[in-house]
């Protein structure tokens, strides 16, 4: 077959836009027959320009149903693919795999794999292969695990000594190590029961060794880059609980000798895990006070030192307080951790540092929560309230009032992330007479040219729904004839909308001629 003319044909079909068709694929393969492509594959990829078009070719050719179906009759090919020196032609085995898996039936499949040793052939691929075969690996054992048979190929009852994960990662490099976790981290993602098998077979211990290896930052980093992921994973904590890792997290926070960008990023971990309602049925009470005062344990050191980790402790301790009961958690006691959101929210010294404390405080008080759950249980309201006054004294605003207006009256960003407060804050009677009394702060909210952002607008306009709902829920204040006008302008600014900033709007010409007489 000349090379040029499959390169030319092969170069056609791999770059026409969109996905081909079945009948597309069939035409092309009716004029250059599968073996012959591999065969040119394995005989004249020296031939320029020509391995990676036939590559990109395959590629496009097995993801149409009718490519797909020739797979199992070229698992030699696919085979040699997985072994072969050309990490392209590494990357296109993987995806041949993955394209297998997708669209032939799991009796079929499955045996396959079986018979020809699939599944080691990938994780050669995982741990020797450059960064794109490795992705495209991962992707094919992801695929693998998805299937109820195919699950058991990678967990066997038996225990395979050579594709066991935990004895391949041991004797990995460190970036194959990494690798390896990133897989684990892949499979956990997939479902309760397959993140059941990876804490069945002992493998987040990896994780708990290589986050815990102090000769290595890059590795440890990366590890907990993986281990930031994992808990993004709705079923995380129920099994995260059951290892050393949240201890592992608690002593690389309080460690004063640990790099900052660990301690920073086992901070966000954290903030992460404790998120969700469900963590506080996994977690135990003292194991959850042990996180937050490790946290809270930074902020004397961090003031002055680190602006980066301070922000990072902050935004922790707002993912904390997403939750009822992670926020409760965050204001109860004599010295509630989340005191140092509430002082770093009205300080206008550091503009970042105040910006996320504001976000952090907004998710405390309950801008995110279902209604019902915005208010809390116990001392906590008690000691909000507290706080919000302490931190007003301690300004020259004097009232929570004063310092919400101050909040209103600075930039863009630091406005958006008041209304988030104001939103949340106003379903408490105390706050909503604090607002109402002042009428600068309705005049702000109100007023529909304040903000030009898409996310301003809306959070101007979610704060005016706030304030409006609680305020008419009160037949006291609708009464009150000092008041009466509040409630007015309230209504008409949510009628026009977020967006509508004019009553009546026009079009207006961009150019207009100029008027001669």
């Amino acid at each position: 077959m000349d090379p040029a003319q499959l390169l030319e044909a092969a170069t056609d079909f791999a770059y026409h836009p969109g996905a081909h068709s079945d009948a597309s694929a069939q035409d092309f393969l009716n004029r250059f027959p599968l073996p012959a492509i591999i065969n040119a594959l394995q005989t004249k990829a020296d031939y320029p320009g020509l391995e990676s078009a036939l590559v990109d070719c395959l590629e496009k050719l097995f993801k149409t149903r009718y490519g797909a179906s020739l797979i199992p009759h070229y698992m030699p090919f696919a085979i040699v693919g997985l072994g072969a020196e050309s990490q392209k032609v590494r990357h296109l085995a993987c995806q041949t795999v993955s394209c297998l898996l997708e669209n032939i039936d799991e009796a079929i499949v499955i045996p396959l794999i079986h018979e020809y040793g699939v599944y080691q052939l990938l994780l050669n691929c995982l741990i020797s292969g450059d960064a794109e075969v490795a992705a495209s690996s991962t992707d094919a054992i992801r695929k693998l695990a998805s299937h109820s048979k195919g699950i058991d190929i990678i967990f066997p009852e038996s225990g395979n000594e050579a594709t066991n994960l935990v004895n391949f990662a041991t004797n990995c490099s460190p970036l194959g190590r990494v690798r390896v976790l990133a897989l684990i981290v892949k499979l956990f993602s997939i479902s309760t029961s397959v993140a059941s098998r990876v804490y069945s077979s002992n493998l987040l211990s990896l994780l708990e060794t290589e986050i815990s290896n102090s000769n290595d930052t890059l590795v440890t980093l990366s590890s907990l880059e993986l281990l930031y992921e994992l808990a993004d994973v709705q079923h995380s904590t129920e099994f995260l609980s059951r290892t050393k890792l949240l201890q592992i997290l608690t002593s690389i926070i309080s460690d004063a000798s640990a790099e900052s960008i660990l301690r920073s990023r086992a901070m966000m971990i954290t903030g992460r895990l404790m998120a969700r309602e469900n963590a506080f049925v996994f977690i135990d009470e003292s194991g959850c006070r042990n996180l937050i005062s490790a946290i809270t344990g930074r902020f004397d050191l961090l003031e002055s030192q680190n602006a980066d980790e301070c922000e990072c402790a902050l935004e922790a301790l707002g993912q904390i307080g997403l939750c009822s009961k992670g926020a409760a958690l965050l204001l109860s006691g004599a010295q509630p951790a989340g005191r140092h959101v509430i002082y770093a929210a009205f300080d206008q010294q550091q503009h970042g540092k105040q910006l996320a404390a504001l976000h952090d405080l907004a998710n405390i008080v309950g801008e995110t929560r279902a209604e019902k759950d915005v208010l809390l249980d116990g001392d906590a309201e008690q000691n909000l309230r507290r706080l919000i006054y302490e931190a007003a004294s301690k300004t020259s605003k004097l009232t929570p009032s004063g310092l919400l207006l101050s909040v209103l009256q600075q930039d863009s960003e630091i406005r958006k992330a008041g209304y988030r407060v104001i939103t949340g804050l106003v379903m408490r009677p105390w706050c909503l007479m604090e607002v109402i009394s002042r009428r600068e702060i309705i005049d702000i909210v109100i007023d529909a040219f304040k903000e030009t952002e898409k996310i301003g607008m809306e959070a101007r306009h979610k704060c005016c729904q706030s304030i409006y709902k609680v305020f008419t829920s009160s037949s006291k204040l609708i009464a009150d004839n000092a008041l009466s006008g509040i409630a007015t302008k309230l209504e008409e600014a949510i009628n026009r909308g977020p967006y509508l900033g004019r009553k009546l709007s026009e079009a207006q010409p961009a150019v207009m001629t100029e008027q001669r007489f």
